[in-house]
């Protein structure tokens, strides 16, 4: 999508520059300078989050929420599991407090670190003969095992196997993995971290492609948060420790984020 086509996606969807850097995660003065032609070559990531926000597809509005099946009209805020369900399996979104958020297919290089990290993990509880089971998104996670979230991690470890029901999870998971896009940064960094620490998840990993950089939060720990370059094996804490995650070829293909 060019600029000028977002500038006229811009006015057709009524979004001002604020709500445009609220949802893309692009700073205010990097949207204006862009929109105003003061940035003559803006880099390729910034330009691919203002246009999955701008795709006619990014957001479901009410009145698109309304025709998978509500039984009456919502806004945003009061959807359920029930809405959620009933949009077509093709269309990927989660519900975060009644709020339906949607999710563009994950590109390549986003898939390829998330599998990575999880071909590890999984190498290493089949290895050890572990109980918990590791998965891949799309798996629907009904986190506070109520009618208003359902949400998709990248990656997850499951320990207690009680917790799978008609093939989704009812609960929170043990380990979870968010691989930020541009498009996601706002809500993984925040609405999902705050989501995640209060139901429960007890290890919340955001691995940043575009800073080559991984955030760890184990909640059970003393220290809140740890911050790493991925330049050594980064221990999983659940674990003790004993399963540590190698990034010798995600730092690779962190190079090639914008490609």
């Amino acid at each position: 999508m060019t600029v000028e086509e977002m500038k006229r996606k811009k006015q057709e969807k009524g979004l001002s520059y604020a709500q445009l850097s609220e949802l893309s995660g692009v700073p205010l003065g990097t949207v204006q300078k862009i929109f105003s032609g003061e940035t003559e070559h803006p880099r390729y990531s910034t330009l691919q989050a203002l246009a999955e926000i701008l795709d006619d597809r990014h957001l479901l509005n009410d009145s698109a929420a309304f025709s998978y099946g509500s039984t009456h009209e919502k806004k945003q805020g009061e959807y359920t599991v029930e809405d959620y369900l009933a949009i077509p399996d093709e269309i990927r979104v989660e519900l975060i407090d009644g709020v339906i958020y949607y999710m563009a297919a994950p590109r390549f290089n986003h898939q390829t670190i998330a599998g990575e990290v999880h071909r590890q993990i999984a190498n290493y509880i089949m290895d050890n003969n572990g109980k918990c089971r590791p998965a891949i998104s799309p798996v629907d996670v009904q986190l506070d095992c109520d009618n208003k979230t359902m949400v998709q991690p990248d990656v997850l470890i499951l320990c207690n196997e009680e917790k799978i029901v008609d093939g989704k999870v009812f609960g929170a998971p043990d380990f979870v993995l968010e691989v930020i896009s541009p498009s996601t940064r706002r809500k993984d960094y925040f609405k999902k971290l705050e989501k995640y620490e209060n139901a429960g998840v007890r290890e919340y990993w955001i691995l940043d492609p575009y800073k080559k950089q991984l955030i760890v939060f184990f909640f059970e720990g003393d220290i809140y948060a740890q911050i790493h370059d991925m330049t050594k094996p980064v221990p999983v804490n659940i674990y003790e420790g004993k399963l540590e995650i190698r990034f010798d070829h995600i730092l690779k293909w962190c190079d090639e984020i914008d490609r």
